[in-house]
C-alpha cells in the first residue's frame, strides 16, 4: 500500500508540473520568441511552475544559511545532485534570474525543453565540442551578471542511497577563470522525498532541508588554481552531507 501511495504521489507531482506548465505556456511561447529580451520573465515563469508544483503536492523546503547571501550577486552555484527536485530547489532559493547547465536530454522533456532552448544551457556529456560551446555560453551569461548553476557531480548516480561523488572540474575552472565566487549548496535529503526521477521508489510529501554554505571568493591564491578550489568545495560539502546522511 505504501509503495502504491508513493507511485501515485509521483504521478500527481508530474501531472501538477505539467498542468501548471500548460497554464503558463501561452505566455512562455510568446516570451521565447525573444529570449535575450525576456530572459528575466522566462526565468520567473520557471520559478512559478517549479515552486507551485511542489507546494500543491505537499513538498516544502527549509533553508539554513552558514552566512548571509546576497542573491543579487553573480555566482557559480554549486549544488549536489540526487533528485529531479534539485532544479526546483534552486529556483526556490534564488529569485534572481539564472541559468542551469544540464544534460542535452532535457531538450526532449516537454516542460524543460522551452527553458533549455532559451535561457538554460544543454550539454552533450560525451562531446568535447558540445562541452566547449556550453562553457562559452555560460561565460557569456556570467559577463551579463547572470548566475549559472552547475551540478559538479555531473549527473545523478545510480547508487542508492546516494553519496557525494567526486566533482568534475568545469564549475571551478569557470569560477577561477572569470573570478566569480562559488556558492556551495548542500541539498541534504531531497532523495528521501523523490530519488532520481522517482520511477523506482516514487515520491511523498515532506520537507526538504537545504544548507547554503558561505560563498568562496576567488582571490589571488585561487585565481590560477581551480583544483584547490574544487577540493575546498568538495570537502566542505562532504562534511555537511555526511552529518545528515
Amino acid at each position: 500500500m505504501r509503495n502504491l501511495f508513493k507511485s501515485l504521489h509521483r504521478l500527481l507531482y508530474l501531472g501538477t508540473v505539467f498542468a501548471v506548465f500548460c497554464l503558463c505556456f501561452p505566455v512562455l511561447y510568446f516570451l521565447a520568441k525573444n529570449p535575450d529580451k525576456h530572459y528575466a520573465k522566462i526565468a520567473s515563469f520557471r520559478r512559478i511552475i517549479s515552486v507551485w508544483s511542489l507546494y500543491l503536492v505537499g513538498i516544502k523546503i527549509e533553508v539554513e544559511y552558514d552566512h548571509p547571501v546576497d542573491w543579487n550577486r553573480t555566482f557559480v552555484l554549486c549544488p549536489n545532485h540526487t533528485s529531479i527536485l534539485d532544479i526546483t530547489i534552486l529556483t526556490f532559493l534564488c529569485n534572481k534570474p539564472f541559468s542551469f547547465m544540464g544534460k542535452e536530454e532535457l531538450l526532449s522533456n516537454p516542460v524543460t525543453r522551452i527553458f533549455f532552448k532559451t535561457i538554460d544551457i544543454p550539454v552533450k556529456r560525451d562531446s568535447k565540442i558540445s562541452s566547449f560551446k556550453a562553457y562559452k555560453k555560460a561565460e557569456a551569461l556570467l559577463k551579463k551578471n547572470y548566475s549559472v548553476v552547475i551540478f559538479p557531480e555531473g549527473k545523478i548516480d545510480d547508487r542508492y542511497p546516494p553519496v557525494l561523488h567526486p566533482f568534475k572540474s568545469g564549475a571551478f575552472r569557470m569560477a577561477t577563470e572569470n573570478k566569480i565566487p562559488i556558492l556551495p549548496i548542500v541539498i541534504q535529503d531531497a532523495w528521501k522525498i523523490l530519488w532520481d526521477d522517482g520511477k523506482r521508489f516514487g515520491s511523498k510529501p515532506g520537507t526538504i532541508h537545504v544548507r547554503i554554505l558561505a560563498p568562496i571568493e576567488i582571490n589571488e591564491y585561487l585565481v590560477n588554481d581551480n583544483s584547490t578550489l574544487e577540493n575546498i568545495v568538495y570537502n566542505r560539502m562532504k562534511s555537511v552531507w555526511n552529518r545528515h546522511n
